[in-house]
């Protein structure tokens, strides 16, 4: 990564976690991308995976990763695996990782990068992430990496007791990143920075595409 970037945490106003730098420092991002793209790999800015779908901007990677407070016993669940890059830092950081993404030629590679690197705690899974992946719930901590018009209420229901989500809400051209923490039926949440995001596809999402 390279060293004129210094992701800040701007809902804290503090650099972000120091174990979610060096998680993104030992994953090869550039193995995630297009060999096409490799050249702007470490540049702060998202670039296309394929598909109409993007890897996410290095500083949105570690704002979101480092919301989630992970100690690394936790088992996480990520909606909108793309290329697979966060799943790769998340599983650095907790116990298992499940990922959900629609698209089943992404689900694919996304899966085969991730065993071929190691990643061997990242699991993906093909569906309509917007359902979250009740098989395997409750989680401690979700990252949804695709836009929503509202939190998903099945994803709200499989996060646990203290559980963190963040995703990014709003309209389909803008957005902004919300944490949302559990405390039994309620869900205190954490406005923080705007973003913009490729729209959540799915029975909850944007679009009610069912997954075949």
């Amino acid at each position: 990564m390279p060293a004129k970037y210094i992701y800040m945490d701007h809902a804290a106003g503090r650099p972000v976690d120091p174990r979610v730098l060096e998680a993104m420092r030992r994953v090869p991002r550039h193995l995630f991308i297009p060999e096409r793209q490799r050249s702007r790999a470490y540049e702060d800015m998202p670039l296309p995976v394929g598909e109409g779908q993007t890897i996410s901007q290095p500083y949105i990677v570690a704002s979101m990763t480092a919301a989630l407070r992970l100690t690394g016993v936790e088992r996480v669940l990520e909606i909108g695996s793309g290329s697979g890059y966060q799943a790769a830092v998340l599983s650095l950081l907790a116990r298992e990782v499940y990922s959900v993404e629609c698209r089943p030629e992404l689900a694919r590679s996304a899966a085969e990068l991730l065993q071929r690197l190691g990643f061997e705690n990242a699991h993906v899974h093909c569906g309509d992430g917007s359902l979250g992946l009740k098989e395997f719930a409750p989680y401690n901590a979700i990252l949804v990496a695709a836009a929503a018009p509202s939190f998903p209420q099945p994803l709200l229901e499989q996060l646990s007791e203290g559980g963190r989500l963040i995703a990014p809400i709003g309209a389909e051209d803008h957005q902004e990143l919300v944490l949302v923490t559990r405390s039994g039926s309620n869900y205190a949440m954490e406005h923080r920075e705007p973003c913009r995001f490729v729209p959540l596809i799915g029975r909850h999402g944007w679009k009610n595409w069912e997954i075949l």
